[in-house]
């Protein structure tokens, strides 16, 4: 029973066939290849985004990375919540790839940022001067690493205030596609509508066997970046097995049919978390599930072999309560579900 993470399962049976597919006979390297140009304009279909400019890398940390150093300068200030995981979880490389930038990192119930706590922080970064850098970039997670999620009148609002301040928007979708199965509105009201810059938007958690792919929705914020993904090592010269995953992730709904198998499981588990006795931490909205249980029923779940992180002191084993992070992914064994559900009931 293996609930840590996401990632820890394996990638879809359609991927696999794309890359089967993808692999015969010989095409133009580093995207210039028939199934990289069909995988751009599924995205762009997708986000119904015809002009967006969409390239694809391997990795969460690349995209995130790549987007913020494109988006904001060396002498940069990149504000985002304090648990996001450009802050807590990427070895500082949006730092190391835009050379310099700093993150400033916000408070917010849930992982969401509050509008008016960001108003408030860009008000004091446009009076820091040259000292304290130039205010330069907004980044937001949805869903977030707590889980939940924003909503579009959310993002529209947060967006404004970083437009009215002059900072783009930057959007960490490695679990987009769970947004949008739970609020199920579509990917460009969520994205570009609602006054999204730029998107990273996630394959890997979600099906894929290793890609993710950065999209700029306008044109003119993407100048000179496929020079800045080269430059980072991140252009791959056999592109197309990137492209196919996420092309095979972007047919025929797939990419929302994974993402709402997952969720349906998350929310099965925190219907047990209740029936047990335990506390939802944070409303199921996606994959995730952060709760709060009973020592016994953690020291019961660890003997039946459930793998699952402590969320978010790893240390906090010897509490008389223990709040836990279990993730589902869109392979979870159902079986698994109902065990470590039975588990969580006592």
């Amino acid at each position: 029973m293996n609930f840590a993470s996401d990632n820890s399962y394996a990638a879809h049976p359609a991927v696999i066939e794309a890359l089967v597919a993808a692999n015969s006979g010989a095409v133009m390297g580093y995207g210039a290849d028939p199934v990289t140009e069909r995988a751009e304009a599924a995205i762009r279909d997708l986000l119904e985004a015809p002009e967006a400019v969409v390239r694809f890398v391997a990795t969460g940390t690349a995209a995130n990375s790549l987007v913020c150093a494109q988006l904001a300068p060396s002498f940069g200030r990149i504000y985002c919540h304090a648990d996001a995981h450009i802050e807590t979880s990427e070895c500082n490389a949006p730092e190391f790839f835009s050379h310099g930038a700093k993150l400033v990192t916000l408070p917010g119930a849930g992982g969401k940022l509050d509008p008016r706590s960001l108003d408030h922080a860009l008000r004091i970064g446009a009076g820091v001067g040259l000292n304290g850098g130039l205010s330069a970039l907004l980044s937001i997670t949805n869903a977030t690493e707590w889980g939940t999620v924003y909503d579009p009148d959310e993002v529209a609002a947060l967006s404004r205030i970083a437009h009215d301040a002059g900072l783009p928007v930057h959007m960490d979708g490695a679990r987009f596609a769970n947004a949008v199965a739970t609020l199920g509105c579509s990917a460009a009201d969520l994205t570009w509508r609602a006054g999204v810059d730029a998107l990273c938007l996630g394959g890997t958690k979600n099906g894929a066997m290793a890609a993710e792919a950065m999209v700029f929705f306008d044109p003119a914020r993407a100048a000179h970046f496929d020079y800045r993904r080269k430059q980072a090592g991140h252009v791959l010269s056999k592109n197309r097995y990137l492209a196919a995953q996420m092309l095979a992730l972007a047919s025929d709904g797939l990419w929302l049919d994974l993402a709402r198998g997952a969720n349906a499981k998350a929310q099965a588990l925190g219907r047990a978390v209740i029936e047990g006795g335990g506390r939802l931490d944070q409303p199921v909205l996606s994959n995730g599930v952060f709760a709060t249980i009973a020592a016994a029923t953690h020291a019961r779940a660890r003997k039946a072999g459930a793998l699952y992180h402590l969320w978010p002191d790893k240390s906090a084993e010897t509490a008389d309560q223990v709040s836990i992070r279990l993730v589902c992914a869109w392979d979870t064994p159902e079986a698994d579900v109902t065990a470590m559900a039975a588990l969580l009931r006592g």
